[in-house]
């Protein structure tokens, strides 16, 4: 159940410390704990550092650790780069480096059943039949904890509807298996079928996943949703705390409320900026490519400015496989995986490549910080280079919404594509599995 929400159209900092706060002293009601003496707390990577939820994690180890616990922090990588110590400290603040395990997704998981072919048949309307077996964190199923508490942020999703709840496990610290699995899963559904949606066919089989195999788990879900104030930044709005899936559709209802821009029209060009702190590969970078795809008309453009990117994929296999066949769409990479021993060893990697293609309705360019004209053009995509796409499109000059440049061009402009999702009203409600959307 949902233990406590706090809503406001901005909460303080002190706001949601007192609600940590709240959470620690709950849990140990809620849960019988007697005394918090090993603790894991599993916050999102540096892709959602703008959540503010590394300080979140911050704060719940220093409350931790000042009453005696001994605590571990392994943050959600899925498959993403582990983060540098540098990096820990710029999430994480004062978090002892020797407490941050990098999740290993090939070699430190170990299997807690799986999710059979049956399931994911009924959850996909028969689009897959296959099964997803559920590896996960070794030191997270196989070491004792008083308590896991679960930090993130809600926000619209290219595979589970919507990010975090019990994303943190079955991705964030998921193995290799159920990782391609599911990315595979999502691709073959549709990716704008699941944008959005509450209870995605994924997420379905994940709530199977955990309510059979994780069910004496002694956790709670620490969720936030933002949304920007009238300067353009992103501010928490709501906090969700609970131990089941109605925490998760709580937060997930304030972000289809609040992160989901709907047009009449669709947009003839849009211009998003990916912080170069936050995003060095494509893959995570390509969250442009997601949440704007269902707003852009067909021969309209995208362009995506991301000085920090200088990869494709984050694994080295996963960027070869992307420069090898190129964004392409959804039937190619279906017709591909039939037959390609490199796409089915690595298929949340195939998956990456219809997700990231515009299925030839409009052009996608990109102004990346480190990668080459040749590299872009080599995957389908435009390029432009990065100093001049600041000059003309000035991240610290344009407004998120509608911008008239000096020459008459008119684009709309956002700031934090991975914070949000964009489509015209036409394009939400024509997908499969569409709950009534918040007018």
């Amino acid at each position: 159940m949902t233990w406590f929400t706090d809503e406001a159209r901005f909460l303080s900092r002190e706001r949601i410390e007192e609600a940590c706060d709240r959470l620690l002293t709950e849990a140990a009601e809620r849960l019988s704990i007697a005394e918090y003496r090993r603790v894991l707390l599993l916050p999102p990577d540096l892709t959602r550092a703008h959540s503010g939820t590394g300080w979140m994690t911050e704060y719940l180890y220093r409350r931790l650790d000042d009453a005696g616990a001994e605590v571990h922090v392994i943050p959600t990588l899925g498959q993403h780069v582990p983060h540098t110590p540098e990096e820990n400290r710029w999430m994480f603040g004062s978090i002892p480096e020797e407490r941050i395990h990098a999740h290993d997704w090939k070699n430190g998981v170990t299997n807690v059943g799986t999710v059979p072919a049956e399931v994911v048949r009924e959850a996909t309307g028969g689009a897959v039949d296959w099964e997803m077996p559920v590896d996960l964190n070794t030191m997270l199923v196989t070491e004792r904890w008083d308590l896991v508490i679960n930090v993130g942020h809600v926000v619209p999703h290219e595979v589970l509807g919507f990010a975090n709840h019990n994303k943190n496990y079955f991705i964030g610290l998921g193995g290799k298996r159920l990782l391609g699995a599911s990315h595979m899963a999502s691709a073959v559904y549709g990716i704008e079928n699941n944008l959005g949606n509450l209870l995605t066919p994924v997420r379905q089989c994940f709530n199977y996943a955990e309510d059979h195999f994780l069910g004496d788990l002694p956790d709670v879900y620490l969720q936030v949703v933002m949304d920007y104030d009238d300067t353009g930044a992103l501010r928490h709005t709501g906090l969700y705390v609970g131990d089941d899936l109605e925490t998760y559709l709580d937060a997930a209802r304030a972000s289809q409320e609040q992160n989901i821009t709907q047009f009449d029209e669709p947009v003839d060009k849009i211009v998003a900026v990916m912080q170069a702190d936050e995003f060095r590969a494509l893959w995570v970078a390509n969250k442009a490519v997601y949440r704007t795809r269902m707003a852009i008309a067909d021969g309209g453009e995208l362009l995506v400015i991301a000085p920090g990117v200088e990869r494709f994929g984050e694994q080295p296999e996963v960027d070869a496989l992307i420069r090898k066949y190129g964004y392409i769409s959804q039937s190619e990479a279906v017709e591909l995986y039939q037959s390609e021993a490199d796409m089915q060893d690595i298929p949340h990697g195939t998956a990456h490549l219809p997700h990231g293609s515009s299925e030839g309705r409009f052009t996608i360019t990109y102004a990346p910080g480190h990668l080459t004209r040749e590299e872009i053009e080599g995957v389908g995509y435009r390029y432009l280079d990065v100093d001049e796409a600041l000059r003309r499109y000035d991240p610290d000059v344009m407004t998120d919404g509608w911008n008239t440049m000096p020459d008459g061009e008119r684009v709309f402009y956002i700031s934090t594509p991975s914070a949000g999702l964009w489509s015209t009203k036409d394009k939400l409600d024509q997908r499969a599995g569409h709950e009534r959307h918040p007018s």
